[in-house]
């Protein structure tokens, strides 16, 4: 008698369990199904964008060719050499490298200091300024480039990447500032009062608590930084106009736009040259990136 009870109460558990592993599958299915027509959705420009990278300007112009495939004899790496070779495009990669790199350690530097004291150094009016630091990003960067136009002629920085250096931050520093004090916000007091207990002053805290324990949301910080700094067009546009002084954004566009003629192929290749770099970071980082943003958004 036991034995069967014992045999009926693991039959059914098998198959709650089995029922539960079948829900299971078919959720993660459907889940499947309906991120299919995303995904191709936001891939099909990059793979679009890659495979005329790859065509002879023949076969862009042909339209007998297919526009989604690139055939053998349709093949040629003669876009991605002569856009290394015999335009100003390494000048726009190493400018854009510099602006990025300066512009992400001033964004650290002033966010983590803001969002370390806007968040655990309490003082009058630190909510209403925390507040103000997100709204500050959601002023949109085409009602600021006439002021800073203005600010940047006075500076004597005009047309270089200085200018660059001196405008990005007023897009990264404000929602880097964000996501910290979300993180910064989450970390356990009771570490605050063992530092301090310790003897610890708030910048020794802050390097030697705070930075190790908050590394996701550092690091969150930083892609958004390279992101914007990379990418970034309207500043550039804007402020720049020497060919040795542009970015990849502003440079690709101005040397394979001839008037109404565009060199499509190179300009392909110079998307996907431009993309790359932000694109392997991604890849890398991006648990730490959703994490960061995860905790930005729900703490605080």
């Amino acid at each position: 008698m036991v034995q069967s009870q014992a045999a009926s109460v693991v039959g059914r558990y098998l198959g709650v369990r089995s029922g539960v592993r079948r829900q299971q599958r078919w959720s993660h299915v459907l889940t499947y199904v309906g991120l299919a027509p995303f995904v191709v959705f936001f891939l099909f420009p990059f793979y679009y964008m890659l495979v005329t990278s790859f065509k002879t300007n023949e076969a862009i112009a042909s339209q007998a060719s297919s526009p989604w495939l690139v055939g053998p004899a349709d093949f040629t790496l003669g876009h991605y050499e002569g856009l290394l070779y015999d335009t100003s495009w390494p000048i726009y990669l190493l400018n854009t490298v510099i602006v990025t790199a300066l512009v992400v350690v001033i964004t650290m530097a002033i966010s983590i200091l803001a969002a370390y004291s806007l968040s655990r150094l309490k003082f009058f009016g630190s909510g209403v300024l925390s507040t103000g630091v997100f709204l500050i990003y959601l002023v949109p960067e085409t009602l600021l480039f006439i002021p800073l136009f203005q600010i940047v002629g006075a500076l004597g920085v005009f047309n270089s990447i200085w200018a660059l250096v001196l405008v990005y931050p007023t897009l990264t520093v404000p929602f880097c500032t964000w996501i910290l004090i979300g993180y910064f916000s989450s970390v356990p007091r009771e570490l605050d009062e063992a530092a301090l207990i310790d003897g610890a002053s708030y910048f020794q805290m802050l390097y030697k608590v705070f930075i190790p324990v908050t590394t996701p949301g550092i690091v969150a910080a930083v892609i958004f930084s390279v992101t914007v700094s990379w990418a970034a067009f309207i500043y550039p546009l804007a402020f720049i106009f020497s060919d040795q002084q542009m970015v990849l954004t502003v440079g690709t566009v101005t040397t394979l736009v001839k008037g109404d003629v565009f060199h499509w192929g190179g300009l392909m290749a110079g998307g996907v040259l431009a993309a790359a770099p932000p694109l392997i970071l991604y890849v890398f980082l991006m648990d730490y990136y959703v994490a960061g943003l995860t905790a930005g958004a729900t703490k605080g």
